[in-house]
């Protein structure tokens, strides 16, 4: 057949590539979009968590009674940094109802807690993100793969061909490269996303750490008062 004459597109490459080759972009393709649904799912898992802590952080430096602010977010649906509120000042009011204890100890109960709630929050804004990582990192490398069998399949074939043309060996290589392709198209995606996820995380959990902090001082000044 003359190289004019050879199908050369996408699609025909990948169903006359040899079985591995098939199986490698297969799992390729299917990481590809197991990675896109993550990202989405994560893209909206961390756009709620930061419009929610603003709305909380405007409701709560405007001035609104701590007592009230805190029924009214536990009768909702809390989300984030409210977590960390109803579970900070829920321990505060239950050890301050106990009595007899010295103030630093009830503060340091109201900080546990709301370390404890801080952590659940960040292991859930982290959660699946280690599978974006793999991707990123892993699927090149899967790709590489494929493209190395495929050429060492090409090569294989010339065995059976008198004399080596270019016409011979390009569908082959085609074929292989193709996998390093999607290979790309599998990793850049996952790459980008999480260290964008990775970012947004870093940034509301720096937010949640300083909430801590002021409101534990919040509530130390009302305790001593």
């Amino acid at each position: 057949m003359e190289v004019g004459t050879q199908d050369m597109s996408i699609l025909s490459l990948i169903t006359e590539a040899s079985p591995v080759v098939q199986v490698v972009m297969a799992i390729l393709v299917l990481v590809s979009l197991l990675s896109w649904w993550r990202i989405f799912s994560k893209h909206f898992t961390i756009s709620k968590a930061k419009k929610r802590t603003e709305e909380f952080e405007d409701r709560f430096w405007s001035g609104s009674d701590l007592n009230a602010l805190y029924e009214q977010v536990r009768r909702g649906t809390p989300n984030g940094i409210e977590r960390i509120f109803i579970a900070g000042f829920s321990e505060f009011l239950k050890l301050r109802q106990k009595g007899g204890m010295e103030l630093s100890d009830t503060m340091e109960g109201t900080r546990r807690a709301m370390r404890a709630a801080y952590q659940r929050e960040l292991d859930y804004l982290d959660k699946h993100t280690s599978f974006l990582a793999s991707a990123g990192s892993v699927s090149p490398y899967v790709g590489l793969f494929g493209t190395v069998w495929g050429i060492m399949h090409a090569f294989r074939g010339l065995a059976n061909v008198g004399q080596a043309t270019l016409a011979n060996v390009a569908p082959g290589i085609a074929e292989a490269l193709v996998a390093t392709a999607i290979g790309l198209f599998a990793a850049i995606p996952a790459v980008v996303a999480y260290n964008s996820f990775a970012h947004d995380v870093d940034q509301l959990a720096s937010r949640f750490d300083s909430f801590i902090e002021e409101f534990s001082n919040i509530l130390q000044r009302q305790a001593a008062r």
